[in-house]
């Protein structure tokens, strides 16, 4: 979905974004977003991790491995960007030995030694404030271009029934549960509870787990379930915010689920068209919904 208004009055006159960009279709929906409103994004490619290369490269850019971040986020500064958004996955943490070497990053070589070892969640926030000591301030990719955000309610012709409310309840538990440890943010749910939980391995990985467990005894002759994915607790929401796609949604079918329910206002429905047009053929539903702390 691209907005064809101007993206959120977060930015003054005379702003211009960086795009962290990795992996997925989140950094393509938001340099399209802000390509529609006029605003001509500057986009920080990470080589390896990035795979919509064509559609990025279109805007002005550079390419870098993420060892060279602090390269980078000079470029970016160059460029005259003064919001920075990061923007889709990233499979590989940067290798020590192999950071691109600069005043700067020598100045702060032992904090990065502690910085490479934290969770995700300390991880991502340790590169947001690299990113501000360069001057540029780190806004989430929903406060540029809010339209991304999944609505609340059914956004397709199916709606969740009883057994599917009943399922969403458990699987948002147990998605908050592990939320809170920092390991993820998805969870299954067939029957009112949980059967399977979002690991290292992501969504994807997730739903093709899900597949062979269709067989196991405890669910055999189930049918239906729900994927749920919300927010950490307590992660910083300028980043890494819950997102489903296309691929989600077939993948979902693949498991044999009734549908997806992600959470309104703090996840993200990519390419959002053709997502809900994957739905509505597969007869699955796309629920945002409502989730307390």
């Amino acid at each position: 979905m691209v907005s064809d208004t101007q993206p959120s009055g977060l930015l003054p006159p005379g702003s211009r974004v960086g795009i962290v960009a990795g992996s997925g279709s989140l950094p393509v929906n938001v340099a399209q977003s802000l390509g529609v409103a006029g605003l001509n994004p500057f986009i920080f490619i990470l080589d390896g991790e990035a795979d919509r290369l064509a559609e990025l490269q279109h805007y002005e850019h550079v390419v870098l491995p993420i060892e060279a971040a602090a390269v980078g986020f000079d470029h970016m500064k160059a460029a005259g960007v003064t919001h920075a958004v990061l923007a889709g996955g990233v499979v590989r943490r940067p290798k020590l030995r192999s950071l691109k070497w600069t005043p700067r990053v020598l100045k702060v070589l032992p904090r990065l030694a502690v910085e490479l070892a934290l969770g995700d969640d300390g991880l991502l926030r340790a590169v947001m404030r690299h990113i501000e000591n360069a001057g540029i301030r780190v806004v989430g990719a929903h406060q540029v271009v809010p339209d991304l955000l999944a609505r609340t309610g059914a956004m397709t012709r199916v709606s969740p029934n009883a057994e599917d409310e009943r399922n969403i309840k458990a699987a948002l538990e147990a998605a908050k549960a592990i939320g809170r440890l920092d390991i993820g943010q998805a969870a299954i749910a067939i029957g009112g509870r949980a059967v399977a939980l979002e690991g290292i391995e992501g969504t994807d990985g997730l739903l093709e787990r899900m597949i062979p467990l269709r067989d196991h005894g405890r669910l055999a002759g189930k049918t239906g379930g729900v994927l749920v994915k919300c927010a950490k607790p307590a992660q910083d929401i300028r980043a890494d915010l819950p997102a489903i796609g296309p691929k989600t949604v077939l993948d979902a079918q693949r498991a044999g689920l009734r549908g997806i329910a992600v959470e309104a206002n703090r996840a993200f429905v990519l390419d959002f068209a053709k997502t809900i047009a994957a739905a509505d053929e597969a007869g699955l539903f796309i629920s945002g919904i409502e989730v307390q702390p």
